[in-house]
């Protein structure tokens, strides 16, 4: 029954989200305005910058930003207890998540499209553009290379999920030709996600495995090798004719699993067994403050999303003002998905009693993806009635077809960083597509197997910075666009305030991995965390040098 308190309290703070503080931020701070002339129209190229239905622009940003990380970190972070978690997933998502993302796409459909590390450069100073790309850098190259073993993983535990989530590939190609052709978008999404769900349904008697050893690699190194073989493709292919269908369709999934897991929690009405806040942790738990706030980052802002935000959606926006619908509704789409996980994971669904629940999260990192698809399979069951493998392979192929559309836009994103370089730095073959999507696929593999050997797990070395890393990245965004703001004369303190928040919370939890790192002699993540703090604190520096000369100059100007 608790359940329905957590539901409907959340979906009321996000509500009063969308409806009123997006539009006082859309309206009063940003000024959003209709006349304005996009890049996808003034730099229109009919491969990258493409004017979108906000609609289906909506399905691309939320799919690629949501991923498996706002089921991860929530059903991770519950360890510490549901109140904590759910209070920075509303909060979060209605003060930080909605406002940074709607935030990275107006200003960087006011540069021509500019990616965020590129903005910085004519923002704060051109010594941040290179140390920003650097951090921008290393988030993409732990997405890609984490989300493909992800993907290679599920694959080979649930066979019954590689069907459909190739069949949706497939689908959102047809779809793609079509609606290049005109055709209605509503009755074709209509028949996209029946095909999913009926491909979803004949998968359970379609497994497809790969042979153990292929060769000369394991089953799961082969899957991540053909992953990245399609990545690089599909990051080459114009938006409209697979990510921009694909993205909306997985979109239209995820409004679909949605109601089933919110639907579930209404007729079923299950109790939380999971504490309201965790005093039985074990020993070695990191404190709440500040690892909350890195653990769950999808779900209540996260930097990954100005990237995305700065890297494809705005090349694709049609209207200056769709910026609120895209930006700060794709954020309410995934604080809702985290929401949901973490009611998967708290209540009898889960765990019948505190003690089972106890027994399962032993310790922080205990709940994960299959908590989820466990908590989440079970509660539909009990609400709908659905059978539970159905459920679980429901639920499976949306983790793998959100990290799958993450993958997409991630490898496409380091293509245009790489290209970016190549302008910087005035290198030809940089700027070259093909070229820029080798390195990028390239840098991710040699990451998979040259720090991971023969299983191509080489990302989840890093992965553990991930959580850090991705929160300063936040918190450089949010600082580009405060100062971006006082540059216009705008009131800055709704971006200020969730930017040295973010900030605080991110360094400090760098700060305390670092030592962590150091004291298991993990010298690698050691080098690479102590580069991302001096890099951001760099980045800081010169952004505070330059808000401090403009409110000189306009003192010297009032008087």
């Amino acid at each position: 029954m608790q359940s329905i308190a957590i539901v409907i309290l959340g979906i009321i703070g996000m509500l009063f989200g969308w409806f009123v503080y997006s539009k006082f931020i859309a309206n009063r701070i940003f000024k959003l305005d209709d006349n304005f002339v996009t890049p996808a129209h003034t730099e229109q190229d009919g491969k990258d910058f493409v004017p979108t239905n906000k609609v289906v622009l909506w399905g691309h940003h939320f799919t690629s930003v949501a991923g498996a990380a706002p089921i991860v970190g929530p059903a991770i972070a519950v360890y510490w207890g549901w109140v904590p978690a759910v209070l920075w997933v509303v909060f979060g998502t209605i003060l930080f998540a909605g406002v940074h993302d709607m935030g990275a796409l107006w200003a960087s459909a006011r540069h021509k499209g500019k990616s965020m590390g590129a903005l910085s450069e004519s923002v704060i100073g051109k010594r941040s553009r290179s140390l920003f790309m650097i951090v921008i850098f290393l988030v993409l190259l732990m997405v890609n290379a984490v989300f493909g073993v992800v993907i290679a993983n599920s694959f080979v535990s649930q066979p019954t999920a590689v069907f459909p989530a190739w069949m949706a590939i497939a689908v959102a190609l047809i779809i793609g030709q079509l609606l290049k052709r005109n055709f209605a978008l509503i009755p074709l999404c209509l028949v996209g996600i029946v095909v999913l769900y009926a491909s979803v349904y004949a998968g359970s008697y379609i497994p497809i495995s790969l042979p153990e050893t292929m060769f000369g690699l394991a089953d799961k190194a082969n899957w991540i090798v053909i992953l990245f073989i399609y990545a690089a493709i599909a990051s080459l292919l114009p938006v409209w004719m697979l990510l921009q269908p694909r993205d909306f369709i997985n979109g239209m999934q995820l409004l679909v699993g949605l109601f089933l897991l919110y639907g579930a929690v209404f007729f079923a009405m299950p109790d939380i067994t999971a504490p309201a806040f965790n005093m039985q942790t074990a020993v070695d738990t990191p404190s709440l403050i500040p690892l909350l706030f890195v653990t769950i980052a999808c779900g209540a802002v996260s930097g990954f999303h100005g990237i995305v935000a700065s890297g494809t959606s705005s090349k694709q926006l049609d209207k200056e003002t769709d910026a609120r619908f895209v930006g700060y509704l794709g954020a309410v789409g995934e604080g809702s998905l985290a929401l949901i996980t973490i009611v998967a994971v708290s209540g009898v669904a889960f765990a019948a009693s505190p003690e089972e629940w106890h027994e399962v999260y032993s310790h922080l990192g205990a709940g994960s993806v299959g908590a989820f698809i466990t908590g989440g399979a079970n509660l539909i069951q009990q609400g709908w009635g659905l059978p539970v493998d159905f459920s679980s392979t429901i639920l499976a192929v949306m983790v793998v077809l959100f990290a799958g559309t993450t993958m997409d836009s991630g490898v496409r994103l380091q293509r245009y960083i790489i290209q970016e370089w190549g302008d910087i730095y005035s290198v030809d073959a940089l700027k070259n597509g093909v070229v820029a999507t080798l390195l990028a696929v390239g840098c991710c593999l040699l990451l998979a197997f040259g720090a991971g050997g023969a299983s191509g797990s080489g990302g989840m070395i890093i992965w553990p910075l991930f959580g850090s890393t991705n929160q300063i990245l936040a918190s450089l965004t949010l600082l580009v666009i405060s100062v971006m703001l006082i540059k216009l004369g705008r009131p800055a303190k709704y971006t200020l305030i969730p930017m040295v928040f973010v900030l605080i919370m991110a360094f400090f939890a760098g700060l305390i991995k670092l030592k962590e790192y150091y004291l298991a002699e993990n010298y690698l993540l050691v080098f690479l965390d102590a580069v991302v703090l001096i890099v951001s604190v760099l980045v800081m520096l010169e952004a505070f040098s330059v808000v401090s000369k403009l409110k000189k100059d306009s003192k010297r100007d009032t008087q």
